[in-house]
């Protein structure tokens, strides 16, 4: 089960404007910056304490986060939730009855395994299941 919220997602439009926003306003400085392809998405990740605020902006507006952003407009966008066992965690919530986006693991940002809860099982809030690469 969860350990700590790794980190809060921001569906944005400008990544580089968001990072300037948040280097000027707050004063937090992006430590990881990589797009993932298979997602359509460009992240950057601010350090906030323990955990990070996730800047992610669409590769095209055909992409989830680029259809999120046509619907909601910039905002949150999901809460990460890192795991020690993530096969063995997806088994529990399916076993629970929990609707799934991805029933098996697969490769995020940073290196990490992540899968994500569907909205509709969670109260509106979409999910994602991180767990940190070996060593780290």
């Amino acid at each position: 089960m969860p350990n700590k919220i790794e980190h809060v997602a921001l569906a944005v439009a400008d990544l580089d404007a968001a990072i300037a926003h948040y280097r000027e306003v707050w004063g937090i400085e992006v430590t990881h910056r990589e797009t993932i392809e298979d997602q359509g998405v460009e992240e950057a990740m601010l350090p906030l304490g323990d955990t990070f605020l996730q800047l992610i902006a669409p590769a095209n507006d055909e992409t989830t986060v680029g259809r999120f952003l046509a619907s909601r407009g910039e905002g949150l966008h999901h809460l990460a939730y890192e795991v020690d066992d993530l096969p063995r965690t997806l088994e529990d919530l399916k076993a629970k009855g929990v609707r799934l986006i991805d029933e098996v693991p697969r490769r995020g940002g940073r290196g990490h395994l992540v899968a994500f809860v569907h909205p509709k099982s969670n109260h509106g809030l979409l999910v994602e299941l991180i767990q940190a690469p070996e060593g780290k």
